[in-house]
């Protein structure tokens, strides 16, 4: 089902004020990730879809207006960051809830042994590690049979391994459902997304494919954000064929070469990261990271080449 929404609040904490406005829409069967720092009001946004918040705007699902509606009555799954199990009922008796206002509700037991905890069915949330809890709550969240899939950051708190294995696992539990995405972690967004909106400051900064977002970023702060280098395109020495009107350039970790003479670079600092070293440099007064498998020293000067089908030009 395609899930519309065109959401515009303004929401007041400590007395300060927070503007909120986004108009996205999720085509049946994608997983549309929202992606922002901290306190750019994903969640909020999230919550406003499900029916928590007044808003102005409509929510929309295959066109049928649910704005109105209540949120139990909007037939989403809901995955809260913190789980939100009640304490008092089995793993197997959470995921069965939504039966009490649900017609039609998949099987428990099929749920579980779905997310490999069928083991840990007779077992209360105070007992379940992080990672299990979270599958009992998707577990939950699906049994509904949810017209779409709301999920708030639900793999935020949980260890790299844990998370890693889990990502997976929710790769698979959520394919072909309509959801809706939230999360700070670029990663995750890449590996789930089939589209994605960037979000700063209550305000959609930049939307598209994954590939789009993260090889193309629309600014300065979008290129960070997904995890870009950006340095100023005074730094590139002989590399000058630049847009008249363009401050500075963004350049994945992935795609800075060491050598040649686009610019010339001291090396800050050298970790080991999985299969890869990343290499921290200093460009002019910028910092700029690339990944090697054969890393100079620290302290060395070295040569950069950053390939020009690679590089994006912004103005900062």
């Amino acid at each position: 089902m395609t899930l519309s929404f065109d959401v515009s609040a303004t929401f007041t904490a400590g007395g300060d004020a927070f503007d909120l406005a986004a108009d996205l829409t999720v085509e049946s069967g994608d997983t549309f990730v929202v992606l922002g720092p901290s306190g750019s009001g994903k969640t909020l946004l999230l919550e406003s879809i499900a029916g928590f918040h007044d808003h102005e705007g409509s929510v929309r699902l295959d066109g049928r207006d649910l704005t109105d509606i209540a949120p139990e009555q909007r037939d989403f799954g809901f995955v809260f960051q913190d789980y939100a199990l009640f304490p008092h009922m089995t793993a197997r008796e959470n995921v069965g809830f939504g039966a009490r206002y649900h017609p039609e509700v998949r099987d428990p037991d099929e749920l579980l042994e779905r997310l490999g905890v069928d083991h840990l069915a007779e077992r209360r949330p105070r007992t379940l590690s992080g990672g299990e809890r979270q599958r009992v709550a998707l577990a939950r969240a699906l049994a509904i049979r949810p017209d779409a899939l709301l999920l708030d950051e639900p793999l935020s708190a949980l260890d790299v391994p844990t998370r890693q294995a889990l990502r997976d696992d929710l790769a698979d539990a959520i394919d072909g459902v309509t959801a809706v995405y939230v999360t700070h972690n670029r990663t995750t967004a890449r590996a789930l997304a089939d589209e994605i909106a960037v979000m700063r400051d209550g305000r959609v900064v930049q939307t598209g494919s994954p590939d789009e977002v993260f090889r193309n970023p629309a600014s300065p702060f979008v290129a960070r954000f997904v995890g870009a280098n950006v340095l100023p395109t005074a730094a590139l020495g002989t590399n000058g064929e630049t847009p008249a009107d363009a401050t500075v350039a963004a350049v994945r970790p992935e795609h800075v070469e060491l050598g040649g003479d686009d610019a010339r670079a001291r090396v800050e600092r050298v970790v080991r990261e999985d299969a890869a070293f990343r290499v921290t440099l200093e460009v002019e007064d910028a910092s700029v990271d690339a990944f090697v498998h054969d890393p100079p020293t620290a302290g060395e000067e070295v040569g950069l080449t950053l390939p020009e089908e690679h590089v994006t030009y912004l103005a900062e």
